[in-house]
């Protein structure tokens, strides 16, 4: 099928450029926040978020009076990235010079225990900078007075890891430092969002954190080789390895990520999915001294390099330490990995990113298409692509199926969202009241009238749209089985309170509506005629000095979704979804009547009937059920 999105950049070549100090447009950005004593920077793959906190950390450690820096980072093979680096070739007053000893993160490098007394070591010595793991951090801090980290800087990579959960100890060891230390700590990430409802800080603390930002559209727009990404779904039924060589092209770079072994599409069998995959590409030449395999292609008979981090024998440290040192595109040509290669993983020379099975994790899927957005002159497009299984009637679970197809539409339109330009969004008081660069004024919005409602706008509000997008409620209405209004004006805020239990009524609305609007406008199409501005909604295009919120609030922010799939599944699969989803239909509530009733009203005024529940029409049939409720709390009312 073809891409749900395909975004072009301009080829700007401002995010690569840099500065007297070598610092890109995105580190030069957080080094202004560098006074900062807790310092949260969210920023995509390949933004240069490592050397962003090495000119951080080397101000701290020269100008601020800070002692020791600490870097923890999910797993070992990110710790390369934070290796001795001569910062000062580039205009830099230091450079990043790190004692092999407390590199924690090295290939063979010893047990839990002795790490932690290495890290106990650092602590007492003189010794400036340490690499570890989170694992290593939250051992380390067993037992430790979190006074010991006074004038230390910790920096937490991949954040998202951590969360305010009982059973998350890193969270809890952040909080406790963050209490009863003057530790200064920088939080870097991808994505804040952790795929589940817990929430990463307290609302009490994430206050504390001053927030840099740099967006993927900032990222990529401003690239010199890469102009265009294009993300896409591709579905199949029973084994994926039979639908696999339909989209996966040898003659692209690409790392392929297979389902994980608990995943309804895994076979359970690891090792033999590989082999299967490779014996579909070709014939094993010889596997090298590193460990990678030279495969003679069916195609052309060209020989092929792989490198297969699933198997977890056989020296696989070799196959990493050998792709940790790529230099030239012809040094690889594919990476076949299950839960490696993702967070903070540099292969530049990628262009596709190919993922088997339904991911849960908007993060994960920000992750692995990082991994083929790197610039880099080999190509001018990347491409990031799942391969779904498809319901079928003969499933045992055909709502998970159902509900795994559509949260994989949902968060590639999500992903389109967070790769397309942003826009300020204004309250229009008059006629004259003309938008600024970058700004769509709208009448009725209210803006936002506390700082943290401001600050989740500003830094959150991808973040929040996956939430409310990936919602099993929500899931159900996609298809039309709600009206728009109920939708964005009743089951929105509902999730908003629950994932901002701190805010007030008025702070969920204007929350609300900036949500809905960020969604309805990012989604739509804006075209230019006549000098002025025009932005299709629905089947309408409406000049954009004319949006009210009532107007948008009546858009269904599923619709796109729900046009996706009418385009790229069967007719029966379709129906099957459309059944499934009916069978599971969301409840009529008080708050859906009220919204809905006037709407009934008009229906019979207009059609002098009552709407029917036999009609083919979703939104007539769910008026049909709402008034339905509404007289069945009638005569409970009267009988009571």
């Amino acid at each position: 099928m073809p891409d749900i999105v395909n975004v072009t950049y301009h080829q700007t070549g401002q995010s690569t450029q840099t500065n007297t100090m070598g610092m890109r447009e995105m580190q030069e950005k957080a080094f202004e926040k560098r006074d900062a004593q807790y310092l949260l920077l969210k920023a995509p793959p390949a933004s240069g978020k490592s050397r962003a906190l090495m000119f951080l950390a080397l101000d701290k450690l020269i100008n601020q009076g800070i002692k020791k820096v600490i870097v923890a980072v999910p797993e070992r093979s990110i710790g390369a990235s934070f290796r001795s680096t001569k910062l000062s070739d580039y205009g830099f007053f230091a450079d990043w010079e790190l004692n092999p000893q407390y590199n924690l993160c090295t290939p063979g490098a010893d047990g839990s225990k002795s790490k932690v007394q290495s890290f106990t070591n650092f602590m007492e010595n003189d010794e400036k900078i340490l690499i570890c793991t989170h694992a290593t951090l939250r051992f380390a801090c067993d037992g430790i007075d979190e006074s010991v980290f006074n004038n230390t800087l910790i920096a937490i990579d991949e954040f998202h890891h951590v969360s305010v959960d009982a059973d998350n100890r890193l969270g809890e060891v952040l909080k406790g430092i963050m209490q009863k230390s003057t530790a200064h700590i920088i939080a870097m990430t991808g994505s804040y969002f952790r795929g589940d409802s817990i929430p990463v800080l307290l609302p009490e603390d994430e206050t504390k954190f001053e927030k840099v930002t740099y967006d993927y559209y900032q990222q990529l727009n401003g690239y010199e080789y890469l102009k265009s990404l294009g993300i896409g779904y591709h579905f199949y039924q029973g084994k994926y390895a039979s639908a696999i060589m339909e989209v996966l092209d040898t003659t692209k770079k690409t790392i392929l990520h297979i389902p994980n072994v608990n995943a309804g599409e895994s076979t359970k069998d690891k090792y033999e999915e590989v082999n299967t995959i490779l014996d579909a590409i070709g014939d094993v030449d010889h596997v090298d001294d590193h460990g990678i395999i030279h495969l003679r292609r069916n195609l052309d008979g060209k020989i092929i390099k792989i490198a297969d981090l699933v198997t977890d024998y056989n020296d696989r440290d070799k196959r990493v330490a050998y792709l940790r040192d790529i230099e030239e595109p012809e040094d690889m040509d594919l990476i076949i990995a299950l839960g490696m290669a993702k967070e903070g993983f540099d292969w530049p020379f990628c262009e596709h990113a190919l993922t088997v099975g339904y991911r849960g994790s908007l993060t994960e899927i920000i992750q692995i298409i990082g991994r083929c957005t790197r610039d880099s002159s080999n190509k001018t497009h990347a491409q990031f692509t799942n391969l779904i299984a498809e319901p079928e009637a003969t499933q045992d679970d055909v709502k998970l199926s159902v509900n795994n197809m559509l949260k994989a539409i949902t968060a590639s339109l999500l992903m389109e969202q967070v790769l397309a330009p942003s826009f300020k969004f204004k309250t229009k008081r008059s006629d004259d009241d003309i938008a600024g660069p970058g700004e769509i004024k709208i009448r009725g919005l209210k803006e936002p009238t506390s700082q943290r409602v401001r600050d989740i706008i500003e830094t959150d509000l991808n973040d929040l749209k996956a939430t409310i997008l990936q919602d099993d409620t929500m899931l159900k209405a996609m298809p039309g089985n709600l009206d728009p209004e109920v939708i964005n004006r009743v089951q929105i805020p509902k999730i908003i309170q629950i994932k901002y239990p701190d805010l007030r009524d008025e702070e969920v609305e204007e929350l609300r509506q900036h949500v809905v609007v960020d969604s309805v406008i990012r989604a739509a199409e804006i075209t230019e005629s006549g000098g002025k501005r025009f932005i299709k909604m629905a089947d309408k295009f409406v000049n954009i000095d004319d949006l009210h919120i009532d107007l948008i609030d009546r858009i269904n922010p599923f619709q796109r979704a729900f046009e996706v799939l009418s385009k790229s599944v069967t007719t029966n699969v379709l129906k099957l979804i459309q059944e499934t989803i009916n069978a599971n239909r969301i409840q009529v509530s008080e708050e859906e009547a009220v919204e809905v009733w006037p709407k009934i009203k008009d229906f019979v005024g207009t059609y002098n009937r009552e709407p029917s529940i036999a009609s083919l029409d979703p939104l007539e049939k769910r008026m049909a059920e709402v008034l339905t409720y509404i007289r069945d709390q009638k005569r409970k009312m009267q009988t009571s």
